[in-house]
């Protein structure tokens, strides 16, 4: 994250905003990154500092309960230039936290259904349809199950939204146990497909660029990597099967008490703004965009629509891309899976 404010945003938003001076600190990757980030905050807060010394901020889920419960954020979208493109389930809602106002998603990492067309004949557009292929070709659908990877938590997840209808209440909260019983049906039944397991994200798609698999769960990102660097046959196709598949965002937020306020809106506008999205976010990266795609597409070059937009539409994206459920229910749907 720190590479991409440095190499692909900085020079921009200076160019267009005069003198502005920008300095990129880096946290670490993942949860524990962010983490960093509200603690700091929450320090400064709590010395009784006026102003704040981060202006803008790019986060992770897990960490906006504690960012919001602390009362650390400012509520810029209703502010933003770009405030009629956050239509995103996850622009609203983070794992079970209002985030509505707060947060204008950077971009969003998709899980999608990988399949070779020469082996897949027709093209799986439920999950109906994933379970009757996996049951009559044995062995040829891959995914990494609950660990060494989220492409293969994101397929767990999403055959346990869909069925037991659950995804509203698993989704928003607020916590109840009950729901949970469920689960150990829904979980035995999932594990005794005569599905390949692999070792994880990478496992997954190497397994089909050498023929080893025809299907699987894959990150869409990692997929056109893999396919840009070579690794991965370019024929293959994606689909993101009804009733959806889990994504996660990564947010832009502005600390409440940032020293540099009306800066850090323009910087937070540069980020989440179409033309951004579309150079950076969609042609440089692979990455679906933070905002609603559509609003991007007529920027993106037809390469780049090409590409990420070929086999996922902007609909599909709106339609079926979902989020991953709160955090209880998340840790207890993974001990789930493990148990049964």
């Amino acid at each position: 994250m720190t590479e991409l404010q440095e190499k692909s945003i900085v020079d921009d938003f200076k160019k267009a905003n005069g003198t502005s001076e920008i300095n990129v600190v880096g946290t670490g990757p993942g949860d524990a990154g962010s983490l960093k980030i509200f603690e700091k905050l929450k320090a400064q807060k709590e010395a009784g500092k006026k102003e704040w010394d981060i202006d803008v901020a790019v986060v992770h889920q897990n960490v906006m309960k504690d960012l919001i419960d602390n009362d650390l954020l400012e509520k810029w979208v209703p502010n933003s230039a770009n405030k009629a493109f956050v239509t995103s389930p996850d622009s609203k809602n983070s794992l079970g936290t209002n985030v509505d106002g707060y947060v204008i998603p950077l971009f969003h990492s998709q899980v999608a259904v990988a399949y070779n067309p020469d082996k897949v004949k027709q093209a799986p557009g439920k999950f109906d349809d994933v379970v009757a292929w996996i049951k009559a070709n044995p062995k040829r659908f891959g995914y990494n199950g609950m660990k060494n990877g989220m492409s293969g938590v994101a397929f767990a997840t999403a055959y346990a939204y869909w069925k037991t209808n659950d995804y509203k209440a698993l989704t928003e909260g607020p916590y109840n146990a009950d729901l949970e019983k469920k689960w150990p049906d829904v979980m035995k039944e999932l594990k005794a497909l005569p599905a390949t397991i692999t070792n994880g994200n990478n496992g997954t798609l190497d397994m089909l660029n050498r023929g080893e698999i025809d299907m699987g769960p894959v990150w869409v990102d990692m997929f056109y990597l893999w396919i840009d660097e070579g690794r991965m046959n370019p024929n293959m196709k994606l689909k993101v099967v009804d009733p959806g598949l889990p994504g996660q965002p990564m947010y832009v937020v502005i600390p409440k008490n940032a020293k540099n306020k009306e800066a850090a809106l323009k910087y937070a506008d540069f980020l989440t703004s179409p033309e951004t999205q579309a150079k950076v976010i969609v042609e440089k990266n692979s990455w679906y965009p933070g905002i609603d795609a559509n609003a991007v597409l007529p920027k993106a070059s037809d390469k780049a629509k090409g590409k990420l937009f070929k086999d996922i539409t902007a609909e599909d994206l709106n339609k079926r891309g979902l989020s991953f459920p709160v955090s209880q229910f998340f840790t207890n749907l993974q001990a789930s899976y493990e148990k049964n």
